[in-house]
């Protein structure tokens, strides 16, 4: 792999890493860098290499919320001195974490089988107006909310007082993201907001909702590789370092800002964004290229 393949294996691990975490469809933003930034990959190999860093990502909200998501503790035990013990004990708040998600991952079983059945033989004009206006769709969504949001209670401020009937709901949210453009962490952070949760706890939630839903997605679309007779050489596997590492460590960043962003800022510019990014989608890959 030459050196420019390694700077767009680069670029394509920063790009994962970001738009994965918001809540600005990292779908929309890959295909625009496949469209201008194409590699010399197959696309087999970049559909699996995709999944394969967001295993990578998944370990950057691990090792962030490593305290919360951890179901075991460590405690003295006995009295305080020389000799005291440790013990291990289950941690009820991270159990009950677990359940909830768990429960709210239900509902991404049926968008496995839609995308299965339907969307992966939907065309390439088709998707990327579906990309479009997902984009803009869900960012008048997002701005809407928003609007809505600002004059209610904020009746959950923790992802603990998350209910298990309202965990489901936000996890039916799920099956939307089916649609390439969607935006999976954006439509259930709008799920999230739409029953008062806030809006610190339903970013987080919807961080632990990735971990076992991508999990689940990217296993399977590695499997599917493999199983359809790909291979991959040392570059391939190289290239899968490089993204791996890049997508985590960006992964990293993109939690944090989102986090510290979401105390003091609401999801409103990131509705404008990506109306202003389906615009974009629109005009370059669709009406331009209908008036050559």
């Amino acid at each position: 792999m030459d050196f420019i393949e390694a700077l767009k294996i680069i670029l394509f691990g920063i790009i994962e890493g970001i738009t994965e975490w918001l809540p600005v469809s990292s779908t929309g933003h890959l295909i625009l860098f496949h469209k201008f930034i194409p590699t010399s990959f197959s696309s087999a190999f970049l559909d699996m290499f995709e999944y394969v860093i967001q295993l990578s990502a998944i370990f950057a909200v691990i090792v962030v919320f490593w305290k919360r998501v951890c179901p075991i503790g460590l405690k003295n035990k006995g009295e305080q001195g020389e000799d005291k013990k440790k013990t291990l004990y289950w941690k009820k708040d991270s159990l009950t974490i677990w359940g909830k998600v768990l429960l709210a991952c239900v509902p991404a079983l049926f968008a496995l089988v839609i995308d299965k059945l339907l969307l992966e033989k939907v065309n390439e004009l088709t998707e990327t107006i579906m990309i479009a206006s997902a984009l803009i769709v869900y960012g008048v969504a997002f701005i809407l909310v928003e609007k809505f949001y600002k004059v209610k209670n904020k009746t959950v401020s923790d992802v603990v007082q998350i209910s298990w009937k309202n965990a489901f709901f936000i996890g039916c949210f799920q099956i939307l993201a089916v649609i390439p453009g969607t935006s999976r962490s954006g439509v259930t952070i709008l799920g999230a907001l739409l029953l008062c949760v806030s809006r610190t706890a339903a970013a987080e939630f919807t961080f632990f909702l990735a971990i076992p839903t991508m999990v689940g997605t990217s296993g399977y679309k590695i499997l599917s590789f493999f199983m359809d007779g790909n291979t991959l050489g040392g570059t391939e596997w190289f290239a899968l370092l490089i993204g791996c590492l890049v997508a985590f460590g960006v992964s990293l960043l993109a939690i944090q800002f989102l986090m510290d962003f979401v105390k003091k800022h609401t999801f409103k510019p990131f509705g404008w964004y990506r109306i202003g990014l389906g615009v974009v989608v629109l005009v370059v890959l669709v009406v331009i290229p209908l008036l050559r």
